[in-house]
C-alpha cells in the first residue's frame, strides 16, 4: 500500500510504501504539492517491474540500500537501510511485487 501524506515540519507530500506488515520498503522525496506525490506513485508503479530501474548501493558504514529510479534517471523512492545484500534484494523483490498493483491511501501528517 502506498501511503501519502504531509509533513508538518516542511509541508511538501512524501509517499511511503508498505509491505503488507506494515513495513516501510520505499520512501519518496519531498514534493511541493500532492499532485506530485500522486504522480510520483505513478511512475513507481510504472518502473517497480523493472529492475534495471534499480540502483543498488553499498552505505559507507556496509549496509546495503537501493534506490528506484525513473525513465530519466531521477530517484523515486529510497530504500532503508539493509544489514545484508540479500535483504536489500528481498527489498527490492518486495517493491516489484507490491508497487504495480498496491492501493493509494492518504494518512495523517508525519
Amino acid at each position: 500500500m502506498f501511503e501519502v501524506f504531509q509533513s508538518e515540519k516542511n509541508n511538501k507530500f512524501y509517499f511511503n510504501l508498505k509491505a503488507k506488515n506494515g513495513q516501510i520498503i520505499l520512501s519518496s522525496q519531498g514534493y511541493a504539492d500532492k499532485g506530485g506525490a500522486m504522480n510520483g506513485i505513478e511512475s513507481c508503479k510504472k518502473n517497480a517491474p523493472d529492475d534495471s530501474k534499480f540502483e543498488r548501493k553499498t552505505a559507507a558504514n556496509g549496509k546495503f540500500h537501493f534506490n528506484l529510479k525513473a525513465g530519466n534517471g531521477q530517484i523515486i523512492g529510497s530504500s532503508q537501510m539493509y544489514a545484508s545484500e540479500a535483504g536489500m534484494e528481498n527489498g527490492i523483490d518486495s517493491v516489484k511485487n507490491n508497487a504495480p498493483d498496491a492501493e493509494v491511501k492518504e494518512v495523517a501528517a508525519e
